[in-house]
């Protein structure tokens, strides 16, 4: 996770969780995007999904509880992340959980709020292979998978009811 900071003041303090799946090909939407916020005085979290490790989960809460606002870009390879869906599912849980001090706003890039809502077209693929990966696992495992599952669907469900932006002109 690159945390960069476009403003002296507070630099433990960011004003946008920026999140995105780097297998996309959203880069230079992100370059842009992170560039206009940079320039406009937000500090901003660019979290490249590439951390891993036992400390990424506290990482990403950590970065969050900094944050007053996330920015999530759904795009056509982000179900197929379960890095980009437990993050989805953290941030959410953070904006419950603090008393409506924390935003989210998603962005559809080349894709349809639709299709994440209701896990169809790219979206719908990845929970297949899930399901698949599901039908492997047994017992315990079983168990965690499947909360994993209805955990994630949740998330994608709550998060394409929120007000956003649909990118139609990149499709």
């Amino acid at each position: 996770m690159r945390a960069e900071a476009s403003s002296s003041s507070s630099p433990a303090t960011y004003h946008v969780f920026l999140t995105f799946n780097m297998e996309d090909s959203v880069k230079a939407f992100i370059d842009h995007l992170h560039e206009a916020l940079k320039e406009a005085g937000y500090r901003t979290c660019l979290d490249e999904d590439g951390d891993e490790g036992t400390e990424r989960g506290e990482n990403i809460i950590s970065e969050l509880e900094k944050s007053r606002i996330s920015i999530i870009v759904f795009s056509e390879r982000y179900a197929y992340s379960t890095r980009c869906l437990d993050k989805l599912v953290m941030i959410l849980q953070n904006k419950r959980t603090s008393s409506d001090s924390h935003r989210v706003l998603p962005v559809f890039y080349n894709v349809f709020p639709h299709d994440v809502r209701q896990q169809d077209g790219n979206f719908g693929e990845a929970f297949k292979r899930y399901e698949e990966r599901l039908k492997a696992e047994e017992g315990e495992s079983k168990d965690r998978w499947t909360s994993k599952l209805e955990e994630w669907k949740n998330a994608l469900k709550e998060a394409a009811g929120l007000a956003g932006m649909d990118l139609d002109c990149y499709r």
